[in-house]
């Protein structure tokens, strides 16, 4: 009897571990420092309401969202920040060599996360400058994405500021001159435009602001109406760019443990296959369970 049930025993054990052997099981990480060379770009993206107006397709924001993904694409190993602001600016995302990441939260950008409207392209700009490390002396960019509207006064003496940190600011607008208004939505479905004392409000691309701000930070403006434009020119500009060597952290794979569990559950089976349920010529000659003691 208790053979037979040491026998099951060891069946049972066997095709368990087997089973935990197909889960792949892992286990222990440790973190490794990776040496990269690249740039630091930071997107300070206009997520107010008037980034919804439809004159260039689908909106003005989804246009914004679709150049920054394809520049995204087009870095190598430099890493990239992203801001977010209409009446104050946010942090969507610190500095990152992650551009999985970077584009997956970006789709998540809209108005709807931003507290206040307006454009504070003042905001972007104070909260910028924090997001770069001084210690690490890597070439900085800051790239503007907006339709320009609301002009503050003293927007082009701080993009001057923060050239004189180091950080080349360039500007990207999106819209047309002749403006289109501003649809509401509840749903997806329109139900009407946004109006301010009875009349259709219209938003309208200010691009000499933000030709302003770039001159002002010794950077360029680029029409970002046709996706492509904009994206070939960052790109050339960051490609021209002299490379800084930085350290990032990043969390090594798990390591695979099935086969731990893959050979216990093989030597289980085997001993079970050599477990016979009646006594075999070897188990009697050693007496595997002094049952001949037990006898006299």
């Amino acid at each position: 009897t208790f053979k037979s049930v040491l026998k099951l025993a060891f069946l049972l054990i066997g095709l368990s571990l087997l089973i935990v052997s197909l889960t792949n099981p892992k286990m222990g990480t440790k973190i490794k420092t990776v040496k990269r060379e690249g740039v630091d770009v930071v997107f300070a993206l206009d997520v107010s309401k008037s980034m919804l107006a439809e004159d260039i397709a689908p909106n003005r924001l989804e246009k914004s969202k679709q150049i920054i993904s394809k520049i995204i694409d087009k870095l190598g190993s430099d890493r990239v920040g992203i801001i977010i602001y209409a009446g104050n600016a946010y942090p969507l995302l610190p500095i990152t060599t992650d551009h999985g990441a970077a584009k997956m939260f970006l789709q998540n950008a809209s108005p709807d996360l931003v507290s206040s409207q307006g454009t504070a392209i003042n905001e972007a700009l104070n909260l910028a400058k924090t997001y770069y490390n001084n210690d690490e002396q890597t070439n900085r960019f800051l790239i503007i994405i907006s339709d320009g509207e609301d002009h503050q006064e003293e927007t082009k003496q701080l993009a001057q500021n923060i050239s004189n940190d180091g950080i080349k600011v360039f500007t990207i607008g999106v819209g047309t001159e002749k403006g289109a208004p501003i649809p509401l939505k509840v749903n997806g479905s329109l139900i009407g435009y946004k109006k301010y004392k009875g009349e259709t409000v219209l938003t309208k691309r200010n691009s000499n602001l933000l030709k302003g701000v770039a001159d002002a930070a010794n950077g360029s403006y680029i029409d970002g109406n046709l996706t492509d434009k904009p994206v070939r020119a960052i790109e050339e500009i960051i490609g021209n760019a002299e490379k800084t060597e930085f350290e990032t952290k990043q969390f090594s794979d798990y390591k695979d443990q099935f086969q731990w569990f893959l050979g216990f559950g093989l030597l289980f089976l085997v001993i079970d296959v050599f477990l016979f349920d009646k006594k075999t010529k070897w188990v009697t000659n050693i007496d595997l369970f002094n049952e001949e003691k037990t006898k006299k």
